[in-house]
């Protein structure tokens, strides 16, 4: 096996012990048995690929070939595991700059490879499998939304290679007739236009923010850290598999209004 490069790479390595990766798919999703916890849990990143069929996803963006492989491998999991009382656990390892934006790509239907990934989460999310979100870099955009965001639970590192958030910053500063210096003006007092983990925080959306030491070259300490981050997320997926969870923060208190009214008048 070569040397992992991408955050996603390396930590899905790690978090498995090195296993074998799952044969038969695209080079650029990979897949590997391992633990959380006690229990045997399958580990999915989607990392870079320069001999990419598709250029645009060459540098570990989700674009047609990842979308539909990960709705494969996720609904693959669901029927494996289907007469199993305790469902396994399902880690998306995340660093994705973006999906791949390119012609091609809507002209096959990129739409539908990102939305089947995004579905094949949910049903298995919905099945029983806690579904544990890792973000170790970016997870930006639609790839953010097919491969992870659908997880039960959410963890992030607290690291400046860490940026969550729905479009790159040059994009957003354009579609908001901004520039990229008035952009990262706002985004000091408006959290959901920033791009750093602690705006996002900020937000609810994560069971837990970790500090971990060496992201991009991580010790049995930092390995272990995560662990038991993972392990605690499966438990409290088990506890309470829903998402009104990510409805607890401060600066989610007008959502959770929104939704309570629809519900007393629906």
């Amino acid at each position: 096996m070569n040397q992992p490069t991408g955050r996603g790479e390396i930590w899905l390595q790690q978090l498995t012990g090195g296993a074998a990766r799952m044969p038969g798919l695209c080079a650029s999703v990979q897949v590997a048995e391992g633990e959380v916890g006690a229990e045997p849990a399958r580990f999915i990143a989607v990392v870079a690929d320069a001999q990419n069929h598709y250029p645009r996803a060459a540098g570990g963006e989700v674009g047609l070939l990842e979308g539909w492989t990960l709705a494969q491998v996720v609904s693959e999991t669901v029927a494996a595991d289907g007469e199993r009382a305790l469902k396994r656990p399902i880690v998306a390892v995340i660093d994705v700059p973006s999906q791949a934006y390119g012609r091609r790509e809507e002209a096959f239907g990129i739409h539908q490879a990102l939305a089947a990934a995004a579905g094949a989460y949910a049903n298995a999310r919905l099945a029983g499998h806690p579904v544990i979100g890792l973000i170790v870099g970016k997870a930006m955009s639609g790839a953010f939304l097919a491969h992870g965001y659908q997880a039960n639970r959410l963890i992030a590192f607290n690291d400046p290679g860490v940026q969550i958030h729905a479009m790159g910053k040059a994009a957003a500063a354009r579609i908001t007739l901004r520039s990229v210096e008035a952009l990262e003006k706002l985004a000091q007092s408006v959290p959901p236009m920033a791009y750093d983990i602690g705006s996002y925080h900020s937000l609810g959306l994560l069971e837990a923010l970790l500090d971990i030491r060496q992201p991009d070259a991580p010790d049995a300490e930092d390995v272990a850290q995560v662990q038991q981050a993972l392990a605690a997320a499966v438990a409290a997926a088990r506890r309470d598999p829903g998402l009104q969870c990510r409805l607890g923060a401060e600066n989610r208190r007008s959502s959770l209004r929104v939704r309570e009214m629809m519900r007393s008048q629906w």
